[in-house]
């Protein structure tokens, strides 16, 4: 090749190569339209609280229009059925407390079994949408931020995180919103979160639908003893006891992984 020919080849290479300023604000550019999902899900919960929409999806106003809901379910199954689901998905992905209302609610309008399994996929498609919108933010945060025992945390959470995010699931005492969004400090894979989730949530969700065909029972106990409707009316101690075994029964592989490695450390 000539001299000539070499200085145009190296013409052209720098001026298809992008600069360093260019680079830049292409870096920004991608970060900056990796906040937006997890902005919009954000706005979108602070635009729920504030039209009030929590005071339509609780137990007093399940309680109130109960009648209306099932003869409304009886004529129209299906489209019920779908108009829930969206709902429910919707309750997750904007992080409103309302998944174990909704659960009851569930049970009682389609049944312990379909309300059940209608339950399940939604609270798992709702979670999964709200860890992909919040992965990529919170995963770059713990990177830029993380000491040596973040580090090691998040290492450990990786290499056990279905079992992990079993335990979380299983456990009454951990808030739905939280274990949505904490596997994604550490940058857990998606089939790892939706096969954890979907798992992990069945027996409290089927727990809580079969109560929600309890629901007027549930309610003429709550007159008789003189106070309003409450979750803690549905969550007995028996289910809870159950669950929290059940979770324990689950973190028994998990402990063996993590003291055989403390051990061979």
């Amino acid at each position: 090749m000539s001299h000539g020919a070499r200085n145009g080849a190296k013409e052209a290479t720098a001026l298809s190569a992008p600069s360093g300023r260019e680079a830049g604000i292409s870096g920004r550019t991608r970060s900056l339209w990796r906040v937006v999902p997890l902005a919009l899900l954000l706005a979108g919960g602070v635009a729920a609280y504030a039209l009030g929409l929590q005071d339509h999806i609780s137990l007093s106003a399940l309680v109130r229009h109960q009648e209306a809901l099932s003869l409304h379910v009886d004529a129209h199954p299906v489209r019920s059925g779908l108009a829930f689901f969206v709902v429910y998905v919707a309750a997750v992905v904007f992080s409103i407390p309302a998944a174990s209302v909704l659960t009851i609610a569930a049970g009682f309008l389609f049944g312990p079994f379909l309300g059940g399994m209608v339950a399940v996929f939604a609270a798992t498609l709702g979670s999964s949408l709200l860890f992909l919108a919040a992965r990529g933010v919170l995963g770059d945060l713990l990177r830029k931020r993380a000491g040596r025992f973040l580090e090691r945390l998040a290492d450990g959470f990786r290499r056990n995180a279905f079992l992990y995010l079993l335990v979380l699931r299983l456990a009454p005492i951990f808030p739905f919103f939280i274990v949505n969004i904490a596997p994604a400090f550490f940058d857990v894979k998606l089939r790892t979160f939706v096969a954890a989730t979907l798992i992990g949530i069945v027996p409290a969700t089927f727990a809580y639908a079969w109560l929600g065909c309890e629901l007027d029972d549930v309610i003429a106990r709550a007159g008789e003893s003189g106070h309003a409707l409450s979750l803690s009316d549905f969550a007995t101690k028996e289910i809870s006891l159950a669950l929290l075994a059940l979770a324990l029964f689950a973190a028994l592989p998990l402990a063996y992984r993590l003291i055989k490695s403390h051990r061979q450390g």
